[in-house]
């Protein structure tokens, strides 16, 4: 979230800044609730000073001018919240500033590659899709999945649920044991006020999966991203200097309505309402963001070297990028079957935006109280790197090659085969 403060210090900047996100915002009527929020504020002020005086003069003659006092900071008080939540409203739905850094341009066609690693696999067969070889393997199952719940779910079995499980333990153990990370098994529901922290509400509230619980004052949802519930560990705290970087990483599943993709990637598992995903997250000190963004993904990208699988890093432009990041790097897996890559992870740094938004500061070396920074990432997602091995280590009966690093996850087994 901004700060009005800010905005009026930097007016031309901030419109310019805007622009570059190819957002139409009414920067004039943000300030002008700005000084009429302000002007309220002043006003209670005065007030208040003026019965706080009255009241410590104990004159029993000024009693009917004080209780006109109380009814006018009542009355001031309740415009002065109505023009707060407006101005709220229109400032929690502004996205991040971009980053200099960050190329500008208004979709993703704008985004640019940085580099390319690993080989193209060649076949000599016409290589089938994830879904299609885990259907011939009786090992993916998306029409029992339609029955029991809906479309967008599938049951992962036999083989195919050991290698799913054994990608996740293999990179929590690659970030724990080698990246940093410390590893945390959070909830999966996240409150309102946490949705709001990191940005998911109330812009994004229709790809949410919101649940009913009648005992429950404040509303919850099931996570979209572990993300949500690591960032908001440190909310509403002003953290020890000393104790920055903090590193966190956990194995969860996801949930997303998907509500904005009607159509897209409607076959398989690249685009699902539930999926596992190992999440990166790290806190840090305002000026060491872009350190982190580049560590960060080097993190992400490793696991894909370690399982050699081709990919490639681009940077997000500026109308691509998520709501909370002021800059990103992809990085996309090859898929043979759709001769191209696919976005398989997501590496941002949020600069200062959540921190914000969930009040989360520290100390810096001058004892100034200053918000921190907040990244996260893909480390990676789960299913889709199930599905990147299956099309890239599939061969030509059906089967699939298991990567060497993943064999012990999986009893040593070196092929899936069909049952």
């Amino acid at each position: 979230m901004h700060s009005t403060k800010e905005i009026r210090n930097s007016i031309n900047s901030f419109k310019e800044s805007l622009k570059k996100r190819y957002l139409d915002i009414d920067v004039d009527k943000i300030l002008k609730l700005d000084e009429i929020n302000r002007k309220y504020i002043q006003e209670k002020e005065i007030l208040e000073k003026e019965k706080k005086t009255i009241s410590k003069s104990k004159d029993k003659t000024l009693f009917e001018k004080s209780k006109n006092i109380t009814t006018q900071i009542e009355k001031i008080g309740k415009l002065q919240l109505n023009v707060k939540t407006e101005l709220d409203n229109i400032l929690s739905n502004i996205p991040n500033i971009a980053h200099v850094d960050v190329p500008v341009g208004k979709d993703e066609d704008s985004n640019l590659e940085i580099s390319k690693h690993g080989q193209i696999p060649k076949f000599k067969f016409n290589p089938k899709s994830h879904f299609e070889l885990g259907e011939n393997l009786n090992m993916l199952d998306f029409d029992m999945a339609t029955k029991t719940t809906s479309s967008r779910f599938v049951f992962v079995k036999d083989k195919l649920a050991l290698l799913e499980r054994a990608l996740s333990n293999f990179m929590l153990d690659t970030h724990t044991n080698h990246n940093g990370y410390k590893e945390i098994s959070p909830p999966l529901i996240a409150s309102e006020n946490t949705m709001f922290g990191t940005g998911q509400l109330p812009k994004f509230e229709n790809d949410q999966f919101e649940l009913k619980l009648e005992s429950s004052v404040e509303r919850k949802f099931l996570i979209p991203t572990a993300e949500v519930i690591l960032t908001n560990i440190v909310k509403d705290q002003i953290l020890d200097k000393n104790n920055l970087p903090m590193r966190l990483v956990a194995s969860t599943p996801c949930f997303r309505k998907e509500a904005g993709s009607y159509g897209k990637d409607t076959k398989g598992m690249i685009r699902q309402h539930q999926f596992y995903k190992v999440e990166m997250v790290s806190i840090v000190e305002r000026d060491q963001c872009m350190y982190e963004l580049d560590r960060m993904t080097k993190c992400a990208t490793k696991i894909l070297e370690l399982l050699n699988l081709p990919f490639r890093k681009i940077i997000l432009c500026t109308g691509d990028m998520g709501f909370s990041a002021e800059k990103t790097f992809d990085i996309e897996v090859w898929l043979p079957s759709e001769n191209k890559y696919r976005e398989i992870s997501s590496c941002s740094s949020c600069g200062s935006f959540q921190a914000r938004r969930m009040k989360t500061r520290y100390k810096n070396d001058k004892n100034e109280t200053v918000f921190v920074g907040t990244l996260n990432g893909s480390g990676l997602a789960v299913g889709r790197t199930l599905v990147a091995i299956l099309e890239n280590y599939q061969q030509s009966d059906g089967s699939i090659i298991v990567p060497e690093i993943l064999r012990p996850y999986m009893n040593n087994i070196e092929k899936i085969t069909k049952n």
